[in-house]
């Protein structure tokens, strides 16, 4: 699970002039509670030194409580200090360590702190204080100061670092909901990612759950008989079907869905195998609970399998091969090839290009959605590949994915894992191993 609830906003590390205060400022408010992880020397003349600790300036309204021991003695007092570090006497270029939390920060109620610390001298042993305190101030804390007692200052190195905290209530309206894929939150829902097959399981009965299901792509198909080396048509992208932003096929968005307390199976489809010559194999489907997508049409090769396979988004032609099919609302079609190059395989949100000379055609755009929390493209066709002969250039991959075809010179690029991406067309005259197509993946998210 990686919902985030530890975010850093600031460090401040002491220079070669030494410093009586760190201090954080214009602290946001937009957390629940705050920490503070120290690495500190100072200069006073003795082993060790108090840590001070200050909230918008305030010099009163704390009270307080510390348990230091040394290994050989201990003792509590109300010693006004929320940890110790190293002086100037002991071992040389030693620092403290201290770790200071502070609690509802930001809210209207006095506010509580805690602080742990340790520094130790080679020649004697060591220190270790646990330092508890509030302030009796209903402001909110909008700037900590910290600093050595007894008129010292911080020496070169000393470092500080302010983390925000957001507990789970706050990061996710303690409404992680379900177990299941890879779990994150863009602040308003929670979203589940299945890069791999596996179960969805809500621990409560959800409403409105979108989703995004993409299936693997289809192969790219390699062209030409001997030194003809047509290029071949690129793999057709898998099917997309989508609640968020857009779905395949230039349909209407899906329906959201209602789930019960139980597991839901899924389903993550693999891209369809590239070939050595021939035409490229489709690729599987992708499901979760009823949406089922279909995997992408493989691209079309050598004779006689000029077409390309008719799937989620149908797959390029090569040599005059016939175009090949999408599905409804899921992807589009292939392009078709009137000269030696190969076309480019249909994508979630626009046909595969057509070719008409020695160039491969690009694949076809797949489609863009927030789902996971940042815009991406899914479902991008396969390049069509250029000749294997004199001088050509591969199609483009369709953005989602698809790769780049490969031609007589230039890069060819496969294409790209959990996207539904359609493999690229080759040519038998240079050999290529990389001409599958991407597998897809499934996203549901929900409101936290």
């Amino acid at each position: 699970m990686s919902i985030e609830t530890m975010t850093k906003l600031a460090t401040y590390t002491v220079g070669a002039t030494s410093e009586a205060t760190i201090t954080f400022s214009n602290i946001p408010q937009t957390y629940t509670d705050l920490q503070i992880l120290l690495s500190t020397r100072n200069n006073r003349n003795d082993l060790a030194n108090d840590i001070v600790i200050r909230f918008n300036g305030d010099n009163s309204s704390y009270n307080w409580r510390r348990l230091f021991a040394t290994g050989s003695t201990s003792l509590s007092s109300t010693s006004d200090t929320i940890g110790i570090d190293n002086s100037s006497t002991s071992t040389a270029s030693t620092f403290s360590n201290a770790s200071i939390y502070i609690s509802n920060y930001s809210g209207s109620t006095t506010k509580s702190f805690f602080g742990d610390s340790a520094m130790e001298t080679n020649a004697q042993g060591a220190y270790l204080q646990m330092s508890t305190g509030t302030w009796s101030n209903t402001n909110p804390i909008t700037s900590i100061s910290i600093s050595p007692a007894n008129s010292a200052s911080y020496v070169q190195y000393t470092t500080a670092t302010l983390y925000g905290i957001r507990n789970m209530r706050r990061a996710a309206g303690n409404s992680v909901k379900a177990i299941g894929g890879n779990i994150s939150f863009d602040g308003t829902y929670v979203i589940h990612t299945f890069n791999s097959s596996g179960t969805f399981t809500p621990t409560v009965a959800l409403t409105g759950v979108d989703y995004l299901v993409v299936a693997g792509g289809g192969g790219g198909g390699v062209g030409g008989n001997g030194s003809n080396a047509y290029g071949g048509g690129g793999g057709g992208a898998g099917g997309v079907r989508c609640t968020v932003g857009a779905t395949g096929g230039g349909g209407s968005l899906e329906s959201k869905l209602f789930l019960s307390a139980q597991p839901y199976r899924v389903t993550i489809g693999a891209g369809g195998a590239g070939t050595g010559d021939g035409r490229g194999t489709s690729g599987s489907n992708s499901s979760f609970h009823t949406i089922e997508s279909a995997g992408g049409g493989g691209g079309g090769g050598t004779n006689p399998n000029f077409t390309g396979l008719s799937g989620g988004s149908g797959g390029g032609s090569s040599v005059g091969g016939s175009a090949s099919t999408g599905t409804n609302n899921q992807g589009y079609a292939g392009g078709t090839a009137s000269g030696q190059g190969g076309a480019g395989g249909g994508g979630a949100g626009g046909v595969g290009s057509n070719a008409s000379g020695n160039n491969g055609a690009a694949g076809g755009i797949g489609i863009q959605t927030p789902i996971s929390g940042s815009n991406r493209y899914y479902g991008g066709g396969g390049g069509g590949g250029g000749t294997g002969t004199g001088s050509s250039s591969g199609g483009a991959g369709g953005l989602g994915g698809g790769g780049t075809g490969s031609a007589s010179t230039g890069t060819y690029t496969p294409a790209q894992d959990n996207t539904g991406g359609g493999g690229y067309g080759g040519n038998n005259a240079r050999g290529t191993s990389e001409k599958g197509g991407g597998s897809g993946i499934v996203i549901i998210r929900y409101k936290a």
